[in-house]
């Protein structure tokens, strides 16, 4: 058993630092994630390296679109989760309770990491599919080896994360994908079942300020929940204004599922007005996901008009992204990392 970061003896229990549930948990028992339980008075990682699925995917599909465009990376998750989302699409491996048998698990070790992702000409390595955020200790490991071999990391989140854990992750973590559910506390307990909203916002402000990671947004718009005009507006410029206008927001498609299975798919007309209200907040790039809407991943430079990027599906064709990760017409810079490209500014 690995013991896990970030643990405080109180009287018989033992409270876990990772997440704003900061659960205080008896012997035997465990955490809100199903990940972290208590085992003879200490604190312990139960999924540590326990991997429940593996791919190599295209870094477009996390979606991550200004950071190493083009290029594949090593997805890994494990079981478990903080939330516990009503629309989850990953509920087979987000909803099991660490490793009680209800999911097939391998051990894959944080050294075997970088040459699975050669093996699979992978230029980086993510953390997705379950909440990455409860496998902290594995995820450094493993990232530390990933980094050691000249690979990128990416954590696809949804930032429930208290400061002095994403603390830990800084220097290794490249890129904070991050859902941004709503606004309001009402629609992360309706949508999540959690509050603290404000952490998450903050958690996300604290990845680019302090701790430097490459930060991009996701909003699923789920109809009737978190797709009023004034949500969209309050997500857009906290977007804007915390984490800088040239920040990627994707407003997604909802899907009916599980708890929400009686809603419809989000309208496509939705999304457009999500992104015309991101614009109008400021935000340069606005991309939508989830639909077939010719140009809506494009990345298109804010200042002459410029397709830099073109995407279809997730492929990304790059080739007339001038160095730099700047427009190919009027050289403004577009906040976007190249792999391989030492002029970058992003």
């Amino acid at each position: 058993m690995h013991d896990a970061l970030l643990q405080t003896p109180e009287g018989d229990r033992v409270r876990c630092g990772l997440c704003p549930h900061r659960c205080l948990i008896a012997e035997g028992s465990r955490g809100v994630c199903g990940a972290r339980g208590v085992v003879d008075g200490r604190l312990v990682a139960l999924t540590y390296g326990m991997v429940s699925s593996l791919a190599a995917d295209p870094i477009e599909k996390k979606p991550v679109f200004h950071y190493c465009p083009g290029t594949r990376v090593l997805s890994l998750g494990s079981v478990g989760c903080s939330m516990k989302c009503g629309h989850c699409q990953n509920w087979q491996i987000s909803r099991p309770k660490g490793d009680d048998g209800s999911v097939p698990l391998r051990y894959v070790g944080p050294e075997q990491i970088a040459g699975l992702a050669a093996e699979s000409g992978c230029a980086g390595v993510a953390f997705t599919y379950n909440e990455p955020v409860i496998w902290l200790e594995y995820v450094i490991d493993a990232a530390r080896r990933a980094h050691d071999e000249g690979l990128y990391t990416v954590m696809v989140t949804n930032g429930y994360i208290t400061p002095e854990a994403l603390d830990l992750l800084a220097g290794h973590i490249d890129v904070w994908r991050v859902d941004i559910k709503g606004f309001h506390e009402e629609t992360y307990r309706s949508l999540c079942h959690v509050g603290h909203a404000e952490a998450v916002r903050s958690a996300a402000q604290r990845a680019k300020v302090v701790c430097g990671m490459h930060v991009e947004c996701v909003t699923n718009v789920v109809p009737g929940v978190n797709d009023s005009s004034a949500e969209l507006r309050l997500v857009a410029r906290w977007i804007s204004c915390s984490l800088g206008p040239d920040t990627p927001w994707h407003v997604t498609r909802f899907m009916p599922y599980l708890e929400f299975a009686d809603l419809d798919p989000t309208p496509l007309s939705t999304l457009m007005r999500a992104a015309e209200i991101g614009a109008e907040e400021g935000l340069n790039f606005v991309y939508l996901g989830n639909v077939d809407a010719p140009g809506g991943e494009d990345t298109v430079c804010p200042q002459c008009g410029a397709v830099a990027v073109r995407r279809t599906g997730f492929s990304a064709d790059i080739s007339r992204l001038a160095a730099g990760g700047r427009c190919p017409e009027c050289d403004t810079d577009l906040n976007m990392y190249v792999c391989g490209d030492d002029t970058n500014h992003a």
